[in-house]
């Protein structure tokens, strides 16, 4: 039963020798490369070094146990995109509830059945290989986009979103408590997609623009610069559309499907199909993913 086809590297976190012997041979038979940690911190120092693909991670260690661990490698952004899975001889629904909101992906309880931890393993690998390719394309339109946990905390963020924040001048310690803050209010609202925040910065103003909700715990966000011309506009000026012609257009680039742009502009799924109609022949395109590879251009 080998679940690493892609050559994945899993650290393994747990001060008791029997469990750790025991996941270890587990892993090397199935092929998989496992490197260990005896305690909280050296798995920190590990994980900084080696970017494991996986943690496999112990809740009950002394100084520094698994929950705080899993929250060290949470805010650390390099590391934060890592899956966890918690191993505790604690069954009770509390701790279980403490190792999920610490960013825990997943839990066994110990002793670990091999076939199991297998199994839950392929799946969470798989999902972070998906959650991966889908940051880097994003990565690659250069959008000013980042996931937010539900304490406006940011869990990651394109490269371009940091250079954005790093012209406005601001902190990391802005970006984790004044940003976050004005976040963690604005969420219980529940504003709609498309809906945005004004936030203020030492250099210029900021906007942020909810794209949507991934989960129950993550919201995708654009930032943008406030004082720059908006993307829709940016659209109309470049390609001599109508206001309502690039608001679909940009939202088309953000790369939202047509019942997805008609719930935020709030306007029927026909409409926007009507709209695009016009669209293409003005931009010379025959297709959806044309007509955003123009749009996608303009904007950057």
């Amino acid at each position: 039963m080998n679940v690493n086809p892609l050559g994945n590297t899993v650290l393994v976190v747990d001060d008791a020798p029997d469990s750790l012997s025991l996941i270890n041979d587990t892993l090397e038979q199935a092929g998989i490369s496992t490197l260990v940690a005896l305690d909280g911190k050296q798995a920190l120092t590990i994980a900084n070094r080696l970017k494991p693909d996986m943690v496999l991670l112990d809740a009950m260690m002394p100084n520094m146990d698994g929950f705080e661990t899993c929250q060290a490698l949470k805010a650390d952004p390099a590391l934060s995109s890592i899956p966890v899975i918690f191993m505790t001889g604690l069954a009770d629904t509390n701790s279980i509830v403490k190792g999920l909101a610490a960013g825990g992906v997943d839990y066994l309880t110990k002793p670990v059945n091999p076939d199991e931890l297998l199994a839950r393993m392929r799946v969470h690998l798989k999902n972070a290989r998906l959650t991966s390719s889908a940051h880097q394309a994003l990565d690659s339109i250069g959008q000013n986009i980042a996931t937010v946990d539900k304490n406006g905390q940011i869990v990651w963020a394109t490269p371009q979103t940091h250079a954005l924040l790093a012209r406005a001048n601001v902190s990391q310690n802005w970006v984790a408590t004044v940003l976050a803050e004005r976040l963690k209010e604005w969420f219980p609202h529940e504003p709609p997609a498309g809906q945005t925040l004004a936030l203020e910065s030492p250099e210029f103003p900021l906007e942020v623009t909810l794209l949507e909700y991934r989960n129950n715990r993550e919201v995708l966000l654009k930032f943008s610069n406030a004082t720059r011309v908006p993307g829709e506009k940016k659209l109309q000026q470049a390609l001599n559309l109508t206001s309502r012609e690039s608001e679909v257009l940009y939202w088309l680039a953000c790369g939202k499907a047509n019942k997805e742009i008609s719930q935020i502009l709030d306007i029927s799924v026909r409409t926007v199909n009507k709209h695009l109609e016009q669209v293409f022949p003005k931009l010379g395109v025959e297709n959806r993913t044309a007509a955003a590879g123009i749009a996608i251009r303009i904007l950057n």
